[in-house]
């Protein structure tokens, strides 16, 4: 592979975490504030929404797209080319496998924020539930697609568990470059941030196995399920507040990595 394609694609995936950290920014913004007012929090398909009507959100909106399409090219490149030789190991099988999972996710964000960018589609009320009832209903409709809805729920749950060592560990300050030790507060930020997402993960799994194990497709649900369940809970205010606060550190970290990633291009 050139240099230019390389350097390209090396570009593109730091958009990437860049684009990802502002859509966290804002599904954490949202959060809290529904925690705030007890409203209905966003998901992230709603979050980008909410920038069209802003000073050149069509334009910011579009910038997403590109970022997130790069974001899913470098994590394809990841799962098949394995540019960081994890090998084929189990463990080293199950992360290729997360890595493809969210290639796939973040290839469909992409679309979607090309569409609404172009004024293709119209934000949607409960846009990310909408989807995962759809293709679970399609899934469950397959032959052992009940398995493999649950598959995916217990391949979630797993990723919950992975991020939640990420956060115990702070292991993931290896995927920065440079020889300076992390700042503790950047580290602290993103500690916080895989806990919260630990905990989203966590609960989207568990709608998943629970959709295939009643073979209902409408207990499927997504990102904006899992916020309005914690909100629902006993002291559920301050359980989503603190979530939020976390999803929002996540997104500030993401812009550290957008800057500092350590990133492989297969050749």
């Amino acid at each position: 592979m050139s240099r230019d394609p390389r350097t390209a694609a090396t570009l593109a995936a730091r958009l990437g975490f860049a684009a990802r950290g502002l859509v966290y920014l804002l599904v954490g913004w949202f959060a809290l504030d529904a925690a705030r007012l007890g409203s209905a929090p966003a998901d992230n398909q709603q979050a980008m929404g909410s920038l069209l009507d802003k000073p050149l959100g069509h334009i910011l909106v579009a910038a997403i797209a590109v970022g997130l399409a790069g974001y899913a090219l470098w994590r394809l490149s990841e799962a098949f080319l394995d540019p960081d030789r994890r090998g084929t190991k189990a463990k080293a099988l199950v992360e290729r496998i997360g890595f493809g999972w969210s290639a796939v996710v973040h290839f469909f964000l992409a679309i979607y924020a090309g569409k609404l960018a172009l004024h293709l589609t119209r934000p949607e009320t409960n846009p990310s539930e909408q989807r995962a009832e759809s293709w679970s209903g399609w899934l469950m409709d397959q032959p052992g697609g009940e398995w493999l809805l649950g598959l995916i729920g217990l391949l979630l749950i797993g990723g919950a568990a992975a991020q939640a060592w990420k956060a115990y560990r702070g292991s993931f300050a290896r995927e920065l470059t440079g020889d300076v030790p992390l700042p503790r507060y950047v580290c602290l930020a993103g500690q916080i941030g895989y806990a919260a997402r630990a905990i989203v993960f966590l609960l989207t799994g568990w709608f998943l196995i629970h959709a295939a194990l009643e073979a209902r497709a409408d207990e499927a649900g997504g990102i904006g399920q899992a916020l309005r369940t914690l909100r629902d809970q006993p002291q559920g205010p301050l359980l989503l507040a603190i979530v939020a606060i976390g999803l929002m550190l996540f997104g500030v970290y993401s812009f550290v990595e957008a800057r500092f990633r350590r990133i492989h291009i297969g050749d």
